[in-house]
């Protein structure tokens, strides 16, 4: 196995000398931090060991009780977890983990699911010679259900490591995990427990193939909408680490640091069980993945001597490099491959009530309005659990039978965000998008996001129906207006975006080839004129073609459409581009990334929340909330309760259909 890790053995090592070293940064007054911190990470853990050992001789000291004592905080926890095994390391995280009141059940998902056979094996005796217990004994008093099914599975370091794989077999459990999930009503977790709990790494890569073209989805989309809960995020752990385990740790790791607050836990358990594995191969990941380098995030998300040691396990930024590693190109063709496979089945969280009465609900309305004082709750529950097809008979009945116009009536009786939450839902959706349109381009400021979210994500028929509503609405054309308020390339794109004539159909694998190696080419030319390919390739062609284009980029570039545009675009023009590729990669998880962008931090930006909920929530409000959920480590309901109040909250809550 190749050597892929940032920490290795000192050369001309002298544990005794090294332990002295350390002995004489402790003692005295005050310590020497930064000689603790660089001598012990510039060794290996089993040269760690020998230090321990050589400490002991030389000074009669347990040298982790005197780290301990002369350390505080985070430096402390991190540099004594420096100092423990590996196994000792991982048993003391699943001890926490369990230990007390509470369970912390993503510790047990990362820990149990990205281990070896061997490292699982160690772990466990490591357990019981610490706490003189059985870790299984612990884990089953401490979870419940198929959460508890599959951990104890994993722990028993039973996974198939010989490397052979056998075709039928890999037919046969891609046909047993669909039928244990989507072809029947309900699940059978205990198949899907058994084989992504037992087979090998190269096996069930190939089973993961097989059911893709079985069921028209990737196994992860299955797994999201057949399992939920713990269990849910445990299965998708161990399908991440069977695709990518790299990749599953730097998705941990940008988790850990992204928005408000670190979970220096899970950055240190990382950081360290890492270091001597695959931290080249994380740090590919991650620049891959996200808009900057493990070693930058790390520089702006943590400080003092808990930072530069950090740092030192990270091993280098890979900004600084300015090229793109071929084994991070190889996972993104992998990645581009996969969704261009996948066929996802969108969900809705809202669907047409049953035994609907338009006449019923449009006298209800209206009682609810009438006289002195408004029952909002009345009016939430018809307006928020209706299809837009029946709130548009509502809207019509109620003018044939009281001959009153209902958005009017709403409008007076509501305010703020909750009126234009319930008159957005009253909108058809062409109406809702020429509104949302306007108000994106109306005063002084453009809203630019919105233009771009609502052109890049919506079907050439409902980009058509919104500019009938906008001609209808505002006496201009759709177009003109976006050319009177904006300008260069930028208003180029979102002209070609509303003409609604976006190609249809599946991919066209030799033009593919020619639109990649087209993009190619101009990523060598003049800005302008790359911007210019990039906009007769990216804005014509088919979502389906687009994400063959982009795998095929990939191949004859060694580079990611997406770090290509943040590298060398900029402003409007970057964001548009770069919308379309995340919509074309995974719509949901864009608008996911939209809805958490609209809540995060202080303040909310209300027109994004609602402008997204009503607009998503008849098409793949479900799907979004699942993503949400992956990406952000909470779930879209905790957002909306816990960045929104009162009525408002109420009907977004609706919406939203659930909690994950």
């Amino acid at each position: 196995m190749v050597f892929r890790g940032t920490i290795a053995d000192a050369p001309d090592f002298d544990p005794a000398a090294d332990a002295e070293a350390l002995y004489n940064a402790m003692k005295g007054i005050g310590s020497d931090k930064e000689a603790i911190l660089d001598l012990v990470t510039a060794r290996s853990n089993a040269q760690r060991q020998e230090v321990i050992a050589a400490y002991k001789c030389s000074f009669g000291k347990d040298l982790i009780e005197d780290l301990k004592y002369e350390l505080t905080g985070k430096f402390e926890r991190l540099i004594v977890s420096l100092m423990r095994t590996p196994a000792y390391h991982d048993a003391k995280e699943i001890h926490d983990a369990v230990k007390g009141a509470g369970t912390n059940e993503r510790c047990l998902i990362e820990v149990m699911a990205s281990r070896t056979n061997k490292q699982t094996h160690d772990m466990v005796a490591a357990y019981k010679d610490a706490y003189g217990r059985d870790i299984e004994e612990d884990v089953i008093a401490d979870t419940s259900g198929h959460f508890k099914k599959m951990l104890i599975v994993l722990l028993q370091g039973t996974r198939d490591e010989s490397g052979v794989v056998d075709a039928d077999l890999v037919e046969q459990d891609a046909q047993d995990l669909y039928a244990a999930g989507e072809e029947q009503w309900g699940t059978d977790e205990a198949k899907f427990i058994m084989i992504l709990g037992n087979r090998s790494v190269t096996h069930l890569r190939m089973v993961f193939d097989a059911y893709e073209k079985i069921a028209e989805c990737s196994i992860e989309d299955s797994i999201k909408h057949e399992l939920s809960g713990d269990f849910e995020r445990l299965m998708l752990a161990v399908v991440q680490c069977i695709r990518s385990v790299p990749m599953f740790f730097a998705k941990r790791l940008y988790k850990s640091m992204k928005g408000l607050g670190t979970a220096d836990n899970t950055l240190i358990r990382i950081m360290i069980g890492r270091s001597e594995i695959d931290m080249l191969d994380i740090r590919e990941c991650f620049r891959l993945g996200y808009e900057k380098s493990l070693y930058n995030m790390i520089k702006d998300d943590t400080s003092g001597d808990y930072k530069r040691t950090l740092l030192n396990l990270c091993g280098g930024d890979d900004d600084l490099a300015g090229e793109f590693f071929p084994e991070a190109a190889q996972i993104a063709y992998k990645m581009w491959e996969l969704s261009s496979m996948t066929k996802v089945q969108l969900r809705p969280t809202i669907r047409p009530a049953s035994s609907f009465d338009p006449a019923a609900d449009a006298q209800a309305l209206r009682k609810a309005m009438k006289g002195f004082g408004t029952d909002e709750d009345a009016i939430i529950d018809i307006i928020a659990q209706r299809s837009n097809a029946q709130r548009q008979e509502i809207r019509q009945t109620f003018k044939s039978l009281l001959g009153r116009d209902l958005m009017k009536d709403l409008k007076s009786e509501l305010s703020k965000n909750l009126e234009r939450l319930i008159i957005g839902l009253m909108l058809t959706p062409a109406e809702f998008d020429a509104k949302m349109m306007r108000k994106a381009m109306e005063g002084a400021g453009t809203d630019e996001h919105s233009l771009i979210e609502i052109l890049v994500t919506r079907s050439n028929e409902e980009i058509q129906a919104m500019n009938v509503a906008y001609q209808d609405a505002y006496k201009k054309s759709l177009e003109e207006a976006i050319q009177s308020d904006t300008s260069g390339h930028f208003c180029r794109i979102l002209v070609s975006l509303v003409q609604g004539a976006r190609e249809e159909g599946p991919a066209d694998l030799e033009r593919a080839n020619a639109d990649a190696q087209e993009l190619g080419d101009a990523c060598n030319a003049e800005s302008d004129d790359m911007e210019m390919k990039f906009m007769s390739i990216l804005c014509t062609r088919s979502f389906p073609h687009l994400r063959k284009v982009f795998q095929e980029f990939v191949k004859c570039t060694n580079k990611d459409i997406e770090q290509i545009i943040k590298k060398e675009m900029s402003g409007d023009v970057k964001n548009a581009f770069y919308a379309i590729v995340r919509s074309v990669k995974n719509q949901p998880s864009y608008f996911a990334d939209r809805l958490y962008k609209a809540m995060k931090g202080l303040g909310t930006d209300d027109r994004a929340l609602i402008r997204i909920m009503v607009s998503r929530s008849e098409k793949d409000l479900f799907n979004i909330r699942k993503e949400f959920k992956e990406t952000h480590d909470a779930s879209l309901h905790e957002f909306i309760q816990g960045d929104t109040s009162g009525d408002y909250r109420k009907t977004l809550l609706i919406l939203c259909g659930g909690e994950d």
